[in-house]
């Protein structure tokens, strides 16, 4: 194996420091977005979970002997709408289907314009600027593929 970044984390021909500095930014601007993401999904299922909860509660609250806040909580919390007219289920299909379909197209556009498909590469080029050739630890890619065509130049 060579000592040197994989094809698919190359510049491609006449592509520019520019570029590759302006698609480095936007891929980690759609990292940013793939965090936010996961975090709409985690309150997806905590919000699954608290209704569930709150059933739970409401049950034990009834059994208490507690009527009138038993049917405070079933009428004014359990089955609202987090956000007017949407569960959270909603939430993330409206999300997926709008903002992040539009942003993760942009971002495959523009590799495919400008980079030839290739990803990562300002990433790659960071971690040729900073690893240390020959060092254990610092392999210009993963171990387990040495021999593998793919990988071969």
């Amino acid at each position: 194996m060579d000592d040197q970044p994989s094809p698919e984390h190359r510049r491609p021909d006449d592509v520019t420091d520019a570029t590759v500095e302006a698609v480095g930014k936007l891929s980690a601007a759609l990292d940013h977005v793939e965090d936010a993401r996961g975090h709409l999904y985690a309150f997806h299922r905590l919000m699954g979970s608290a209704e569930s909860t709150l059933e739970e509660a409401e049950d034990l609250v009834r059994e208490a002997g507690h009527d009138d806040i038993a049917d405070a909580m079933d009428r004014d919390v359990l089955g609202q709408n987090p956000l007017p007219g949407m569960w959270s289920f909603q939430m993330v299909e409206a999300f997926d289907d709008g903002f992040y379909a539009r942003a993760k197209g942009l971002h495959q556009r523009v590799l495919d314009e400008l980079m030839e498909g290739q990803r990562h590469v300002f990433e790659a080029e960071m971690k040729e600027l900073r690893r240390t050739r020959g060092r254990e630890g610092h392999e210009a890619r993963p171990a387990d593929v040495e021999g593998d065509p793919e990988y071969d130049d």
